[in-house]
C-alpha cells in the first residue's frame, strides 16, 4: 500500500497528538500533516505563507474539526469543496459536536463522512483502521492533479 498524504485540520493540540498517535497504531501508511485552523488549512491548500509545494503536498484525505479559531471547520469545508482544484478530495469532519444541525450543514457544504471523536484512545484507534479501511482499500479515488488535468482537457 502507498503511503497517503493526510491532513488533519484541529486547534486541540491533544487531539492531534492523539489522532497521530492512533494512525500509527492504525498501521495506515501515510505522511500526517497538521494545520490549528481553517485560514492554515486553505493556505496549506493554497501553498501561500510558510507553505510550499515541497512542504504541503496535496492532501488525499482530509481530517477535520468543525470548531476552530479564525475560520471554522464549516467556512474551510465550503471554500475546499467550491474549489475545483480541491473539491475531489475526500473531507471527513472528525468532531466533537453531535448537533443534528452541524451534521446536515456539513453533508451540505460536501462533507464525505461525518464522525463524532470517540471519548477514548481505542475508539480513534477503532476510526482510524475503518478510515484506513474504506477510503485505503475499498475507495478509488482520482490521483491527486486529476481533477485539473481533466478541467482544462474538457475547457
Amino acid at each position: 500500500m502507498s503511503p497517503i498524504n493526510i491532513l488533519i485540520a484541529d486547534d486541540d493540540e491533544d487531539d492531534i497528538f492523539f489522532a497521530v498517535e492512533a494512525l500509527n497504531k492504525s498501521r495506515l501508511a501515510n505522511n500526517v500533516f497538521c494545520v490549528k485552523d481553517g485560514a492554515e488549512l486553505l493556505d496549506f491548500l493554497n501553498k501561500h505563507g510558510k507553505y510550499t509545494a515541497e512542504s504541503a503536498p496535496t492532501p488525499d484525505l482530509i481530517l477535520l474539526d468543525l470548531n476552530m479559531p479564525k475560520k471554522n471547520g464549516r467556512e474551510a469545508l465550503k471554500e475546499i469543496k467550491s474549489d475545483e482544484r480541491f473539491d475531489q478530495i475526500p473531507v471527513v469532519i472528525l468532531t466533537t459536536s453531535d448537533a443534528e444541525q452541524d451534521i446536515i450543514a456539513s453533508y451540505k457544504l460536501g462533507a464525505n463522512s461525518y464522525i463524532n471523536k470517540p471519548v477514548d484512545f481505542d475508539g480513534l484507534v477503532d476510526i482510524m483502521k475503518a478510515l484506513k479501511t474504506y477510503w485505503v482499500q475499498f475507495v478509488k479515488l482520482p490521483p491527486n492533479g486529476a481533477r485539473r488535468e481533466i478541467s482544462s482537457d474538457t475547457s
